[in-house]
């Protein structure tokens, strides 16, 4: 289905199941995606960072791709990462994907390469141009080594090339400041300003984001569904109350021992390991070479659901 404008609500970062030989399971992203539109999401973005898109072949990237489009059936807009490490490879993705009917996709700055800003800029002008659908930046320095700026976002949203921002940069300060430009430029009332926290949605919400984009959505879509609804309504104190029950759930990311894995797997094997014991997916198995969750992390996991009441 066509993207709203501007795109608003909860817009979750699909995970991507897999089996224990580390292949797709179609059957469980089926019934993860349904366990998510019945949650009242708003849209899905696959191929994002809480997809182990980095991990994925192009293969399995396609595989994803074609089960989410199909299944959905223009029930809800799909958005797709189109995120690579240079433009011309970012583009093999834009045709891949739009090929298989994503209604939108969502681009990084380029990463490996230093880049300049101009370079950046650049980036996502060619890219806007050969992609017929909307283009979403995707600011995640963490990953990518380059902050995009409020100047630059609302530049390429002034000239009609990019249709939104997702930010995870945690800069709520660059944050605002796309919101007050957006809110300044009459022109600008159907981009898109989406925040990937999941422990300030409230706050961004408050401040004039048009949606969340949570991985914890995963685990808990009602949750966002809740908090998004009542800071609509104006509910400050409702929202309030459904973050800091998320923020608690949240928790769940620290259940790996930081002595012997990363970050990325600790959280990625906890949202997987929350939805197999939540009974959405099959397995909970990470890509390679991510370190998997012990059964006392696990276990760890579990208290997480229990305390915010999801087992």
């Amino acid at each position: 289905m066509p993207v709203p404008t501007p795109l608003t609500g909860v817009v979750p970062p699909v995970c991507t199941p897999l089996t224990p030989d580390r292949e797709v399971d179609t059957p469980s992203l089926v019934r993860l995606v349904d366990h998510l539109v019945a949650g009242g999401v708003d849209g899905l973005f696959v191929l994002g960072s809480t997809s182990e898109a980095a991990y994925l072949t192009d293969r399995q990237r396609a595989v994803v791709v074609d089960t989410v489009v199909q299944h959905v059936a223009g029930q809800l807009p799909v958005l797709a990462g189109a995120i690579d490490m240079t433009t011309p490879r970012v583009l093999d993705h834009v045709r891949a994907l739009t090929g298989a009917g994503v209604d939108a996709t969502v681009v990084t700055a380029p990463f490996y390469t230093r880049t300049h800003p101009a370079e950046i800029d650049r980036h996502f002008r060619l890219v806007a141009r050969d992609c017929p659908v909307p283009v979403l930046a995707y600011d995640i320095p963490a990953s990518v080594h380059s902050k995009l700026g409020a100047e630059l976002v609302l530049r390429l949203a002034e000239d009609g090339l990019i249709a939104g921002l997702k930010d995870s940069s945690g800069d709520e300060g660059a944050f605002r400041g796309v919101v007050l430009g957006k809110r300044a430029a009459p022109g600008l009332q159907e981009f898109s300003v989406l925040t990937g926290s999941e422990v300030t949605a409230d706050s961004a919400l408050a401040m004039g984001a048009d949606g969340i984009v949570p991985g914890l959505g995963n685990v808990d879509p009602e949750g966002y569904a809740r908090l998004y609804r009542a800071s609509l309504a104006g509910d400050r104190a409702g929202a309030r109350a459904e973050q800091e029950r998320l923020c608690g759930l949240f928790g769940m990311v620290t259940a790996g021992d930081p002595a012997r894995m990363g970050g990325s797997s600790s959280a990625l094997g906890a949202f997987k390991a929350a939805l197999h014991l939540r009974g959405v997916i099959d397995c909970p198995a990470t890509a390679e070479p991510q370190i998997p969750l012990s059964s006392v992390e696990t276990e760890r996991v579990g208290r997480h659901l229990a305390a915010a009441g999801l087992l």
